[in-house]
């Protein structure tokens, strides 16, 4: 039996890269909706919509992610990226839907020595990790069918993202003054993705939170090295260390996800992610 997919805030990276999937994916009904066709800040047009088309899985790829522009913007911030996605939720549970959504490493403060787990202590320290807890919280009250996936420095091939501001910063022969001050773990989109694609296909019932990002850690500074190396603009640029960094927003000195659950649970493989950046620049950059 076919399953129709609804994608939410498809006109964004991570919307951008199910869309790539769903062209060589057969056996899903796949309807992509942007902020424009599809408002999920109304419960009106939600409940419309969903009147409409019986929805297997909603993927919420819908969110506010400009973490320094959230600091000034504190309503729309926890608008989108909480009070919406407690909508989806109760829509998708009056409807029996799976509701799939994506949120972020910055739950936490960043003073741990090692990757958190899913079970660690949340305290985030900015309104955007704020926002994005308080949207996780509202899932698991609403809904037991539901997949939330916590990622990190998420990066593909499109939009506006760190790997693509450094690959046209080295176009423009840049000098870069790139942080060592905070530890994380750049994510491939479209690995993130791929698993989505795979939970749908498998029709795997393990719902519940779990942590996402390629194997690893690194800081902006080596994520920053790694893009310069596999795109052969190492010596095209002046790349500098910058301990002192300054941003409107706090941010996490160090925030790398622990995957044991996923691992152990879902049994998905990880790739590391230097092999994810090389792979993301000679298969979709280099063509």
């Amino acid at each position: 039996m076919i399953k129709t997919v609804l994608v939410t805030g498809a006109s964004g990276q991570l919307g951008k890269c199910f869309q790539k999937l769903a062209v060589r994916e057969e056996g899903i009904d796949w309807i992509f909706m942007d902020s424009s066709e599809l408002d999920i800040t109304s419960n009106r047009d939600l409940n419309d919509f969903f009147k409409s088309k019986r929805i297997d899985y909603c993927i919420n790829c819908a969110a506010y992610t400009n973490v320094e522009k959230a600091e000034s913007d504190q309503e729309k911030a926890f608008i989108i990226n909480a009070e919406a996605v407690k909508n989806l939720a109760e829509i998708c549970n009056r409807n029996d839907a799976v509701l799939i959504h994506f949120s972020t490493d910055y739950v936490f403060d960043g003073t741990s020595k090692i990757p958190y787990s899913e079970t660690d202590h949340t305290n985030p320290i900015n309104v955007y990790g704020a926002s994005k807890l308080k949207g996780e919280n509202y899932i698991r009250d609403i809904l037991t069918d539901y997949f939330v996936f916590r990622t990190s420095w998420l990066y593909s091939e499109f939009g506006h993202n760190f790997f693509n501001t450094i690959l046209n910063k080295a176009e423009e022969k840049a000098t870069l003054n790139i942080t060592t001050a905070q530890t994380g773990t750049p994510t491939n989109a479209n690995h993130l993705a791929q698993l989505v694609l795979m939970l749908i296909k498998e029709k795997n019932t393990n719902f519940g939170l779990y942590h996402f990002s390629n194997s690893g850690e690194t800081s902006w500074y080596g994520f920053t090295n790694e893009i310069l190396k596999v795109s052969g603009n190492l010596n095209n640029v002046q790349l500098n260390k910058d301990n002192s960094y300054k941003t409107i927003a706090a941010r996490p000195a160090y925030s790398v996800l622990d995957k044991t659950k996923l691992l152990e649970v879902l049994k998905t493989p990880i790739q590391p992610w230097e092999d994810a950046v090389r792979e993301l620049y000679k298969s979709e950059i280099q063509n």
